[in-house]
């Protein structure tokens, strides 16, 4: 019997999803939307390529949470967008409402799914999540790590003019200004980039540019398109999640996941490696930091304390 993913929100993200997944033939589609028509339209839409493509998928649209009952998966992209000149937080208020009408929704239709979170601000909307729907912290998730670390290794690649498949990296802590590309985890063919610093194959400077470019990778992208944010590369990032837990892959993948005294934090989710099979987040990687990167993390943790705090003004239930 074949696996199903529903897609909560259908928009630019959701859409993308939808059509990764039947392009990969991952599982059947259901693309839930309020606004049941943008969600009937884009899964018709995707459904009819598959003829072009001959893949063997079904796509439904709805404004149901009883048709993404037993869900395997479940892909959460509802939500308000960032606009030019609007932080990660800005979205806060807004999409704590949402997040938390969506939490109902699934709590009852698909206990047992695996749940990725893409909604910004990432890492306390998973949390939020995660508190509201009183799913298991280990089957409740976001999305975060992968994209910043695909960003770093995208820059890095056309800084060396080498394949990014040459070249790997690693980005932890809170999905935002804050976050911690780690230059000492990276390699590009083989060699490390601190050894390449060393070589004057990049100057420091050069590498602290790229690295405020990743940090700063979503709102470069908003710029540019004015009317709305990234899509394509989260989405391709939110089914490598997917993918991992169906297929039950284990791979080692950055994300925010529930930390429980791991790297020193509890009761907190922020980006870190994880194991991703069929049980969920089987394990959390803890990698020794260096002092620097220690700091950093913390510094990205403290961040994700704070808008938490925020957090609990709006909705005091966040507390418990």
């Amino acid at each position: 019997m074949r696996k199903k993913i529903s897609l909560i929100g259908a928009g630019q993200i959701g859409g993308t999803l939808a059509h990764l997944i039947s392009i990969k033939e991952l599982a059947d589609v259901v693309l839930f939307d309020v606004a049941e028509g943008i969600a009937k339209g884009k899964a018709l839409d995707i459904a009819q390529s598959t003829a072009v493509d001959g893949n063997d998928v079904n796509l439904t649209g709805t404004s149901s949470y009883e048709d993404t009952k037993n869900s395997d998966v479940i892909i959460i992209t509802a939500g308000v967008p960032r606009k030019p000149g609007m932080s990660r937080d800005d979205l806060l208020e807004i999409n704590l409402k949402i997040i938390k009408e969506v939490a109902n929704g699934i709590k009852s239709t698909s206990p047992n799914a695996f749940v990725i979170c893409i909604t910004n601000p990432l890492d306390i909307i998973v949390m939020a999540l995660q508190k509201y729907s009183g799913m298991p912290a280990n089957k409740v998730v976001g999305m975060a790590g992968i994209l910043d670390s695909s960003r770093f290794n995208y820059f890095l690649s056309q800084e060396f003019n080498v394949p990014v498949k040459k070249i790997k990296t690693l980005v932890l802590g809170g999905h935002g200004d804050t976050m911690v590309p780690m230059p000492n985890r990276t390699t590009i063919n083989g060699k490390s980039l601190i050894e390449l610093i060393k070589e004057n194959k990049i100057t420091k400077e050069k590498l602290e540019d790229i690295i405020t470019r990743t940090r700063k990778g979503g709102a470069e992208i908003i710029k540019f398109l004015q009317k709305g944010s990234a899509f394509y590369a989260p989405a391709a990032s939110g089914v490598e999640m997917a993918e991992s837990y169906i297929k039950n892959l284990k791979k080692t993948l950055p994300c925010a996941a529930y930390l429980n005294g791991e790297y020193g934090f509890n009761k907190l989710y922020a980006g870190v490696p994880a194991i991703i099979g069929n049980k969920g987040v089987e394990k959390i990687v803890e990698i020794k930091l260096d002092t620097k990167e220690k700091e950093n993390f913390e510094v990205s943790v403290k961040a994700v304390k704070d808008l938490l705090k925020i957090a609990i003004k709006i909705d005091p239930s966040l507390a418990n």
